[in-house]
């Protein structure tokens, strides 16, 4: 009875081994198959990323409108001039140290071997943004599209010299 309990022990032993060895397996294959945590440069590319797309959804409306292809309704304009200007300050953000890659980017290598200028630039923008959606404000379409040119102009300032096509 003795030799069949210590067997018996044994193999329940070894039978808890594989167990444990197979859950490990199982583990170490469920763990690699998950992806791994966005880098800080791939978050930092995605929020500014993000950033652009929420701008850019505010300045295409305004924009058809500057071009004669939408008509002018000064409550819509204004929504989307504020929503630009709230958004704009937001990019500097994005553009920490080391975002330079990590993820599918325009952004040229540029922006950091000469953050003044870029910081510059993207401090002009904010400023044309927010001036825009003051003027917006108001209602007078000529004076709108007109401040509306200006922010085009500041933000193609910087499209030509940090961003790639």
């Amino acid at each position: 009875m003795k030799n069949a309990l210590s067997g018996f022990r044994r193999r329940a032993g070894v039978a808890a081994c594989l167990v444990a060895i197979a859950a490990a397996i199982a583990f170490t294959s469920l763990a690699r198959s998950q992806n791994a945590p966005p880098s800080s440069a791939e978050q930092a590319i995605k929020y500014r990323q993000s950033v652009y797309k929420v701008i850019l959804w505010n300045f295409g409306p305004m924009a058809a409108v500057a071009q004669g292809k939408a008509p002018y309704d000064a409550e819509k304009f204004a929504r989307h001039a504020e929503r630009v200007a709230q958004m704009a300050p937001m990019l500097l953000e994005g553009y920490p140290e080391g975002s330079a890659t990590g993820a599918t980017t325009r952004a040229k290598p540029e922006i950091w071997s000469n953050v003044p200028e870029f910081r510059q630039l993207m401090t002009a923008m904010e400023g044309k943004a927010a001036a825009l959606a003051a003027v917006a404000k108001g209602g007078d379409e000529e004076k709108a599209k007109a401040a509306f040119v200006e922010l085009g102009g500041a933000c193609k300032a910087c499209h030509t010299k940090f961003r790639s096509d």
